[in-house]
């Protein structure tokens, strides 16, 4: 996978949308807004790499890249609340 300069700021804009949003989704994680722009950041590099492996396409464009970031930051937020919490919800 090669991303351009360009390609990298959009995935860093919208994983700082999507991490904020994520947090805003799944409550009581225990990591502020800083860490969950971390993990938004990082579920928006999950989701651009992920999603159009298994060819999943949620809209189009931007709007595209907020769902599938926002998607992929929930899904992480939810897996490190499993990890801290020893299973439980």
């Amino acid at each position: 996978m090669r991303l351009s300069s360009e390609g990298l700021l959009v995935i860093l804009f919208v994983g700082l949308i999507a991490g904020w949003l994520a947090g805003k989704i799944v409550r009581g994680t225990g990591f502020g807004i800083i860490g969950d722009i971390i993990v938004g950041i990082a579920g928006a590099f999950v989701a651009s790499w992920l999603f159009p492996k298994l060819g999943i396409q949620l809209g189009v464009g931007l709007v595209r890249e907020i769902i599938d970031s926002a998607i992929g930051a929930i899904l992480l937020l939810l897996i490190v609340r499993l990890i801290r919490t020893g299973g439980r919800f």
